[in-house]
């Protein structure tokens, strides 16, 4: 299982966990695996068609997966995936 990191604001969704493992060949797969086990973040992470907030960046092993395969980007045991919420602020 792969190793995924939350910021502190997400915390309280997973339990007061600032990382925990999951499973999935794919981030897609990672993350609806995660909704999966902690069913209440699920609102905070995907807006009502099923994607992926926009304010929220995930990384594999400290690439952006924009970089990579996107959502399909794969996934090994041995990753870490952060997901990073943006900050803005004036």
């Amino acid at each position: 299982m792969a190793t995924l990191r939350f910021p502190a604001l997400m915390k309280y969704y997973v339990e007061n966990r600032k990382e925990i493992q999951v499973s999935g060949a794919t981030v897609s797969e990672l993350l609806k695996n995660l909704c999966a086990q902690y069913p209440a973040i699920q609102p905070h992470l995907f807006d009502g068609q099923g994607n992926l907030r926009r304010h929220y960046n995930l990384f594999v092993n400290g690439t952006h997966i924009r970089e990579l395969n996107g959502m399909e980007t794969p996934v090994r045991e041995s990753d870490t995936v952060i997901l990073m919420a943006s900050a803005a602020g004036g």
